[in-house]
């Protein structure tokens, strides 16, 4: 067996073990990111196999969080593809000024620069304490972040053009304190939000939400594993509720059963209906 077949057997059994062991089904991931991440993750853990890998995960639980951390994906910054931010406040904040209160979920949340920014432009269409935010995400590492609302100063000052062009009013450094390097989001943001683990492959929706944000997690996902989030975006979702994808994704085939309508296909904004 070549030395390439044998490294995917180990990667099968890996995931397998994952699966069987804890209910993490990470087999519809695409597998070229996934491959590389775990060959990431050797390396650091100073190993030469996968297999390696499958004795930790059986016998060490507190192995789980290092390796579900070091195979997911967490690419993000603030007011990241700011036209679909300019696109919920022009399509979705209007719809939502209409409710007494409203959920939202922001799944695959990453390190929450994104969370923070919506929050934002909520704060300035004055809806910020009529909302509850979910954010959630299967990293832990990224979520103790989120938390923590602190972040390079130079990547969040770096973000004020994009905050313009999603429509922001004044100046983003109103809504930080910048101190040795680092910017802290105000307090009040975070108020209204919730962050939590939840796996988009496994766990089941958490409740009736009026909008979802899943952005740029699904291009990480085999075409089965995406119609499956998808699925659960459906049921998630209030009647007439919105939801926004990253700028490289779609509905994909899900879009021809006839859930959705296409709000702003450029923002990738679509609408339950």
């Amino acid at each position: 067996m070549k030395r390439e077949d044998l490294e995917e057997l180990e990667i099968d059994l890996l995931l397998e073990a994952l699966d069987q062991r804890y209910g993490y089904d990470f087999r519809h991931y695409a597998r070229a990111s996934l491959r590389r991440r775990l060959l990431g993750l050797l390396d650091r853990e100073g190993l030469k196999h996968v297999s390696e890998l499958i004795a930790r995960v059986l016998h060490k639980e507190d192995f789980l969080d290092q390796l579900v951390n070091g195979i997911s994906v967490t690419v993000t910054e603030p007011f990241r593809e700011p036209r679909t931010l300019a696109a919920l406040r022009e399509h979705v904040f209007p719809w939502l000024q209409s409710h007494a209160f409203a959920k939202i979920w922001h799944a695959g949340c990453s390190s929450g620069e994104e969370v923070y920014s919506l929050a934002i432009l909520l704060a300035e269409e004055g809806m910020l304490d009529r909302v509850q935010i979910y954010a959630t995400d299967i990293n832990t590492e990224s979520l103790a972040v989120a938390r923590q609302g602190i972040y390079a100063l130079e990547a969040v000052r770096a973000a004020e053009e994009n905050y313009r062009r999603a429509g922001g009013r004044n100046k983003l450094s109103d809504y930080y304190a910048a101190q040795y390097g680092r910017a802290k989001f105000a307090t009040r943001l975070q108020e209204r939000m919730v962050f939590s683990q939840h796996n988009l492959v496994t766990d089941t929706a958490f409740g009736e939400m009026q909008l979802i944000l899943c952005r740029n997690v699904l291009i990480y996902f085999k075409r089965e594993l995406q119609d499956r989030v998808l699925q659960l975006f459906v049921a998630a979702l209030a009647r007439r509720g919105f939801l926004a994808l990253g700028l490289k994704e779609s509905l994909g085939s899900i879009e021809h059963t006839g859930p959705y309508e296409t709000v702003d296909a450029d923002a990738r904004l679509f609408r339950k209906i």
